[in-house]
């Protein structure tokens, strides 16, 4: 089975040294001015990521967090944009001649219980499609809304080191993959300048001080749905006097495996999970209209394709099987398949080694991308090429003692997802802006 790219990357050995990647004759010299610019600056940034993990916000009701980041990036003399696509916020840096940078971090939290039992762990609550929840930071967007907040506070501080325009997103909603969406169909490349190119970071529960590249594609479509079931309602002893919907849905979510196991090639990555089903109020009651919701992962568009027709037919096949009207398919959100530059992973490997040394993890075109989706891949979709770096957010002491035991390290989305924030924050912002700086771009040569 094949492992997740990060971890495949984090165990290989680095050996490669990308040729005709852009040289920085300055490289070492503003290392060694953002290390010193870091460590003053480093403390106010944990404690701007402890404040947000204690107030997360979910998805397009990240209003205090959007807020926050805005008044960060004032002081550091950007000019701020906010409301973008909801809660989006864009800063603006121009210094001189240069391309245009995009640089974006993802704000919001999910609707979940934390257990990690930090000190400085979430209590809050949010109403999520209608119902009081907890929420937590459990995906690490506190820690990138921090390195935003660093990258920042580095390339003001930093004007010559670097030229061109930045553009600093802080983007609502990744987690239903649809806020890069809506920032894009608010005009984002229309009311601002349309960026060459684009950075973005996300902490993992690989060992901390690890930093991890893959070329190519590295990361999964994803296509979500609701199914909704429509039936005649009556009362449980009477059941020929209905159409059950229930059964129907059963059927459905015992059925549309056989898309996965007997239409897919089972070479190539397909995954399909019934996330949620929603159906009736009593057990003497049967209802009339059951809900399954449906997640399609993908990393091929013909599978996508497959997929996606695969489980409308035999929805619609299990709705006539049991005499009931065609059941309403709504579409709920999705994206791509976030793939990085070529150019830019390799020319990043080169600029980075010096720095980063072992920790540098890199993982060529050919290796498998992760299962998980990220949608940056909307920016780089609108034409945006990119780098995505995997940062590692675990202590190695934590990860060896989880693996004396036997117990696997909590992923994001984890409740027990508890990355340190240094070095991930310190390391995220070291790897942006040395690429920046260090003529990491597509035409690098």
């Amino acid at each position: 089975m094949a492992k997740h790219w990060l971890w495949a990357a984090a165990s290989l050995a680095l050996s490669l040294t990308a040729t005709g990647a852009r040289a920085a004759p300055d490289l070492d010299a503003a290392n060694a001015r953002l290390t010193t610019l870091l460590d003053k600056n480093y403390p106010a940034l944990e404690a701007l990521y402890k404040d947000l993990h204690q107030h997360p916000e979910l998805g397009m009701q990240e209003v205090r967090t959007a807020g926050i980041l805005a008044q960060h990036l004032r002081a550091a003399g950007f000019t701020v944009t906010e409301k973008v696509g909801g809660t989006g916020v864009v800063g603006l840096l121009k210094n001189g001649e240069g391309p245009t940078i995009l640089v974006r971090a993802d704000m919001d939290a999910l609707p979940m219980e934390e257990k990690t039992g930090l000190a400085w762990a979430s209590k809050a609550r949010a109403t999520y499609e209608g119902k009081d929840v907890p929420v937590m930071h459990a995906c690490g967007h506190d820690t990138h809304v921090a390195y935003l907040v660093g990258v920042a506070q580095a390339l003001s501080a930093m004007r010559d080191n670097w030229s061109g325009t930045v553009m600093l997103i802080g983007q609502p909603a990744e987690e239903p993959l649809s806020g890069a969406r809506a920032m894009l169909d608010d005009g984002l490349f229309k009311r601002f300048p349309k960026p060459d190119f684009g950075f973005a970071a996300h902490v993992t529960n690989l060992p901390a001080g690890v930093v991890a590249i893959k070329a190519g594609p590295s990361s999964s479509a994803s296509d979500s749905y609701a199914i909704i079931f429509h039936g005649r309602g009556g009362h449980g002893s009477m059941p020929a006097a209905t159409i059950d919907p229930i059964p129907i849905a059963a059927r459905f979510v015992t059925d549309t495996q056989v898309v996965i196991s007997r239409e897919k090639d089972p070479a190539a990555f397909g995954v399909l999970t019934i996330g949620a089903i929603n159906a009736g109020s009593a057990p003497n009651i049967i209802p009339d209209s059951a809900e399954v919701k449906v997640n399609l992962r993908s990393q091929s568009p013909e599978v996508r394709k497959l997929l996606q027709d695969g489980t409308a037919r035999v929805a619609k096949s299990a709705a006539a099987m049991g005499g009931a009207p065609e059941p309403t398919i709504r579409y709920i959100g999705g994206t791509g398949v976030m793939t990085n530059d070529e150019a830019m992973a390799k020319a990043a490997v080169t600029v980075l080694t010096p720095v980063f040394g072992k920790g540098l993890a890199f993982a060529p075109v050919s290796a498998t991308p992760m299962s998980g989706s990220e949608d940056f891949s909307e920016f780089v979709d609108a034409g945006v090429p990119s780098l995505f770096f995997g940062i590692g957010g675990y202590d190695p002491a934590v990860l060896a003692d989880l693996k004396a035991k036997g117990e696997p390290a909590p992923t994001n989305h984890s409740p027990f997802f508890a990355p340190k924030a240094e070095p991930a924050i310190r390391n995220a912002v070291t790897a942006i802006m040395l690429s920046i700086i260090g003529g990491v771009r597509p035409d690098a040569k």
